[in-house]
């Protein structure tokens, strides 16, 4: 099973702009929802969940500028990366796209190849075993290129699961993940997987990672779920 693409939510009122904007995405490989206006928009967020957002500032309705007011305010949400288009080009007008909270801001006309890039580059600051990045923790490299495992410089043989599984745990240590949001971000949401296959596996990578003689860096969080270190 490949590890679930990407999905970013593309809001922007115009439509051949929003098309351009879904088919360059999709080409890319990311899944891609689509909302005309704020209300949409902010339905669409809690619906899909999405990594990423490209918010156009002027949208009808509750203006994108005030839609990324919300999200960067709701502790669950602040964390999804938002970049924000606009054709306002003044100075003051970026300083305050980026002082409500967008992650960047980018002036219309853009280039699509650089709008991308950017796109790229925040999914890397938040998901990088989504852009190929080298994770490492307490003597465990995990590389998300060519598919290797090694703790304290052994190679460790771990199945597609198991290995996106540790990926996605990698990807934060410390932050603890319920077994629902592992489940959709490792299995993906439209597979039906039971919530307690996630025990199973994250045994079967403790297994591998080290055996009794080795320190557990998986962590239970009793009643929420689990975390490395």
């Amino acid at each position: 099973m490949a590890q679930p693409r990407p999905r970013i939510l593309v809001v922007e009122d115009e439509p051949a702009q929003r098309e351009v904007l879904a088919y360059n995405l999709e080409a890319e490989g990311f899944q891609v929802s689509r909302a005309s206006s704020g209300d949409e928009a902010l339905l669409l967020f809690d619906e899909e969940a999405p990594d990423l957002v490209v918010l156009d500032w002027m949208l009808p309705g509750v203006s994108g500028i005030e839609i990324c007011r919300r999200w960067k305010a709701r502790a669950e949400t602040r964390g999804v990366p938002i970049i924000m288009i606009s054709a306002r080009t003044e100075e003051v007008d970026r300083v305050r796209g980026i002082e409500t909270g967008a992650d960047d801001y980018v002036v219309k006309p853009y280039s699509i190849v650089e709008l991308m890039a950017r796109v790229r580059g925040q999914l890397r600051r938040v998901r990088p075993s989504m852009a190929g990045a080298r994770l490492e923790f307490e003597g465990v490299v995990l590389d998300t290129e060519s598919h290797k495992v090694t703790r304290d410089g052994v190679e460790i043989s771990l199945g597609p699961t198991e290995f996106r599984l540790l990926a996605t745990l990698m990807e934060k240590p410390g932050r603890v993940l319920s077994r629902e949001q592992l489940l959709d971000r490792v299995w993906g949401r439209d597979i039906y997987v039971d919530t307690r296959t996630v025990d199973v596996h994250v045994g079967r990578v403790r297994k591998a990672l080290g055996g009794p003689s080795r320190l557990d860096l998986i962590r239970t969080v009793r009643g929420a779920g689990y975390a490395i270190g």
